[in-house]
């Protein structure tokens, strides 16, 4: 299942800094085990922007220099609101980066799950307070992993932003290394 590919967007015609990416569901009832989605953002060289992943961030981890992070992670979805939270400083990164790309994994280890089994799940991209997507993942209902930005550096500094969305049929390990295929 496929979305996006529209056309690439840079805030406000200024240079895309910081991206936040959001991600909420609803927790599983009290008698079911817990959901547990995840973000993930892997970052691809300037060589190889297609290629293998550089180095992934997920939860309990954050990139080696500082600029991808998570700041609140869920393994079950309680809160209000977005539960978990990753921020993206592009405008940090270095340039031997020329494309990260952001996704949302559900964990299958209490049995299979697809987004179409949750409630309420939906991601947010902000560029400061300015909403770049807000997108329910019903869309993707068949897949457990689903694409949802990319950024691409255009120049030396310029970053720009673009919706992705492609479910998959993939654990987290597998999703991975299928992330940067997607274009």
């Amino acid at each position: 299942m496929a979305r996006g590919g529209g056309e690439p967007v840079s805030s406000n015609s200024q240079e895309l800094r910081k991206a936040e990416i959001r991600l909420k569901w609803d927790p599983s009832p009290w008698d079911e085990p817990s959901h547990h989605l995840d973000i993930i953002a892997t970052t691809y060289s300037a060589d190889a922007p297609q290629g293998p992943p550089v180095y992934v961030v997920h939860f309990d981890s954050r990139s080696p220099d500082g600029t991808i992070n998570m700041n609140r992670h869920s393994q079950t979805g309680q809160g209000l609101g977005y539960v978990e939270e990753m921020t993206l400083e592009l405008d940090r990164l270095a340039s031997s980066f020329a494309r990260v790309v952001v996704g949302v994994v559900i964990h299958q280890n209490t049995g299979p799950k697809t987004f179409g089994d949750l409630t309420n799940a939906g991601v947010l991209v902000l560029d400061g307070y300015q909403e770049l997507l807000k997108y329910d993942l019903a869309g993707v209902a068949g897949s457990t992993a689903a694409t949802v930005a990319e950024f691409t550096r255009d120049t030396a500094t310029t970053w720009t932003y673009r919706e992705l969305i492609r479910g998959f049929d993939s654990d987290p390990v597998v999703f991975t290394a299928e992330m940067g295929g997607v274009s």
